[in-house]
């Protein structure tokens, strides 16, 4: 959701964001079910299948007045949006902000939006095409294979680690102890920031993050917007350093980059640099946070890993699909005459597309309730699709194989210490930790 398109909720100022459209038609929006969907309810928030599940099978679509969205609920229609040109991530490309029924972008978060600007999820065409032919040049399949060496070096240097605390303390936290030092070293590790550093960039990613809420208070704004604006100065001295003494690592790439004459400017760099830190990590984290807590909770499935029935890395497709770290995605109605799930929607009209809802979708997966390792379907909707199909999804793939793999080989008798507690959070969906036995 727009962080500036709020209510009067006091997130973000008055704006038109949840204003009904006129051609609502109310048999779309049964209210004791959309009334479920309280992302402020600790009741949801640990299990919002149950609500979700209720929503998609009464409607494909509904307006929810809350946050001033039409929301998708059925795979068919969220598979098709995503690549529907009519809608698009941005709309400043074709209208200004009053041609187009929005607010001005607050001042108040004006780093948050500079570390937006130039992001691949946040472009449209002409730029995002450019953008993206530039970053692949350097973010290629290839590239990222060559990494699979240090990625499980780090694995297995993080799982020492977890061993060791286990054996003091009698279990480990796979997030705090296992998953985020990993994943930030990996991505680390690819751009070239010292390691050092690594902490910084934890802080940074999980304050700006929450900005893509459908609600948030002023005080976690201001912690965003700190954050954009201490990450953007952080990226460009690194920038100036790798051009003083460049590497073979991807932001000095990044800074080399050519295509017949064209090259990233220093902002495109900033933006594409936070994006993959942020979008890669969070991710990450919350797909073997979420995974683990599953696997833990079906221990004939764990059996299938560490039996050999299956290998790790056929895990991984329903670790994403079972318990989606992204719970939603976006898009504007950008053209007249478009309708999405047989229902009308105007230019200026946001689309929230609710992909955990979309991966427990019976019309596309057989019980979808049902966590099944051995599923290995890859053409769910975690990694989005269309133009703003995941980049990085060769390397969270390889990294959650990698764990998979490690994990499954040191502790093949892994139980749950204790029932984990998710973040109040709906859009990111992950774990506060998660505590394991050996």
């Amino acid at each position: 959701m727009d962080p500036d398109a709020t209510t009067d909720d006091g997130n973000g100022g008055e704006s038109v964001a949840g204003a009904r459209p006129d051609h609502l038609d109310d048999g779309h929006a049964p209210s004791d079910l959309i009334a479920r969907l309280d992302v402020t309810d600790p009741s949801f928030i640990d299990d919002p299948y149950p609500a979700l599940d209720a929503l998609r099978e009464a409607t494909p679509i509904f307006w929810n007045p809350s946050s001033g969205q039409w929301m998708l609920t059925r795979f068919a229609d969220i598979a098709s949006t995503l690549r529907d040109r009519r809608v698009g991530r941005g709309f400043t490309h074709r209208y200004s902000h009053e041609e187009f029924g929005r607010p001005a972008p607050d001042p108040r978060w004006a780093a948050f939006h500079e570390h937006e600007r130039w992001s691949l999820l946040s472009l449209e065409p002409p730029d995002h095409t450019r953008l993206r032919r530039l970053v692949s040049k350097v973010f290629t399949p290839t590239s990222i294979a060559r990494l699979r060496g240090r990625v499980t070096a780090f694995a297995d240097q993080r799982l020492d680690r977890c061993a060791e605390i286990a054996a003091d303390a009698g279990s480990f936290d796979l997030l705090g102890d296992y998953a985020q030092p990993y994943s930030v070293a990996v991505i680390c590790s690819m751009l070239g920031v010292p390691v050092e550093d690594a902490d910084r960039l934890l802080a940074w990613s999980h304050a700006i993050v929450k900005m893509y809420e459908l609600t948030s208070a002023d005080a976690t704004r201001v912690a965003a917007n700190r954050a954009a604006e201490e990450y953007i100065a952080y990226t460009r001295e690194l920038i100036a350093e790798k051009r003083r003494h460049p590497d073979d690592l991807l932001v000095s790439q990044l800074v080399q980059v050519t295509d017949e004459g064209d090259s990233l400017t220093e902002d495109e760099i900033v933006c594409t640099t936070m994006v993959l830190v942020e979008a890669g990590h969070e991710a990450t984290v919350n797909t073997l946070g979420n995974g683990f807590r599953a696997l833990m909770h079906h221990p004939d499935q764990w059996r299938r890993l560490t039996s050999g029935e299956l290998a790790p890395g056929d895990s991984v497709e329903e670790l994403l699909r079972y318990d989606a770290p992204l719970q939603m995605f976006e898009r504007w109605v950008l053209d007249d005459g478009v309708e999405i799930a047989g229902q009308p929607i105007d230019v200026g009209q946001e689309v929230a597309m609710l992909f955990g809802s979309a991966q427990r979708d019976p019309r596309r997966f057989d019980d979808p309730g049902r966590f099944d390792i051995g599923r290995n379907d890859p053409s769910h909707v975690g990694f989005g699709g269309g133009i703003h199909f995941c980049i990085g999804a060769p390397l969270a793939r390889m990294e959650l194989a990698v764990s998979v793999d490690g994990i499954v080989r040191r502790f093949p008798d892994l139980t749950l210490a204790a029932e984990p507690e998710y973040h109040p959070t709906f859009v990111i969906r992950g774990l506060k930790e998660l505590r394991l036995s050996p």
